[in-house]
């Protein structure tokens, strides 16, 4: 079984979202649901899916939890709630017991867009993260390059937490440059504690002219750093529509990970991470 670690819905109707402005953008602004994505899965032999938070408001994870409840499709999701709040564990174990309260598996915030580069490392972040690995739940980090110091930092104070790294943490793949962004991922790959995502590579690179061999030394480096056994697939649909289709990305995907290594990528390391 197939397994798509990483994608979004949204309902505008039920809220906007705030991050979809500009022209560049303006593809991402209608609505994708779980029947929207249930073909384009089907058509790549995606059979499990997580997922993932896109916006900072408590209403969105107790839906997300009943969307998994009602599609079979889903079979995880990575919510959102405020780590610094002072009753965390006490939000976790309340939306653990909402309907769909089980397929909770993880907490994401968007770090990418906090100013302080060492957010991860705030007293009362940290109290939220050891709530995290007290509630057996995962947490998954969308960050920037410079922000993966902080994250290696959390990821090594809070060993008992599993840390998931989305989109390879964001490289610079439109401008084909590696560094300072490779050594900063292979820092955090030293730590037994944490698994990357192969996910978000096409929108970071050019939209409009990526090819394989853009996406292959990025790929190759968290391969490397990581292992098979730490790597998972995520297509990051809907926003990858920005730079190509469902099968696209998926087929991109497959063509950068070796066969022997293709099990583990696209099935056992999310299924395992997760608990599917």
């Amino acid at each position: 079984m197939t397994v798509d670690a990483h994608h979004h819905v949204w309902d505008l109707s039920v809220r906007d979202q705030d991050w979809i402005t500009g022209p560049g953008l303006q593809p991402l602004r209608r609505n994708f649901t779980v029947e929207d994505l249930r073909p384009e899965a089907a058509a790549a032999g995606v059979t499990r899916t997580v997922l993932v938070q896109t916006v900072t408001v408590p209403e969105e994870t107790p839906e997300f939890l009943a969307l998994a409840a009602a599609h079979d499709l889903i079979a995880g999701v990575v919510g959102w709630t405020d780590l610094t709040r002072p009753d965390v564990a006490g939000e976790l174990a309340r939306l653990r017991a909402l309907p769909g309260g089980t397929y909770l598996k993880g907490i994401r915030h968007q770090v990418q867009g906090e100013p302080d580069p060492e957010w991860l490392l705030r007293p009362d972040v940290s109290r939220g993260l050891t709530a995290l690995a007290d509630a057996g739940l995962v947490y998954d980090l969308v960050v920037r390059t410079h922000q993966l110091p902080a994250a290696t930092g959390a990821a090594e104070s809070h060993p008992d937490l599993t840390f998931v790294l989305d989109h390879l943490g964001k490289p610079p793949i439109a401008s084909g440059t590696l560094e300072p962004w490779a050594t900063a991922v292979r820092a955090l790959a030293a730590l037994p504690n944490t698994v990357c995502k192969l996910s978000g590579m096409v929108t970071e690179a050019d939209p409009a002219s990526w090819t394989v061999d853009d996406l292959r030394p990025y790929a190759e480096t968290v391969l490397d750093a990581f292992g098979p056994d730490r790597l998972m697939f995520g297509s990051d649909w809907p926003v990858c529509v920005l730079a190509g289709t469902y099968g696209e990305v998926f087929d991109a995907a497959t063509q950068v990970i070796a066969p022997g290594d293709r099990t583990a990528v696209f099935e056992t390391t999310a299924t395992r991470v997760y608990g599917l």
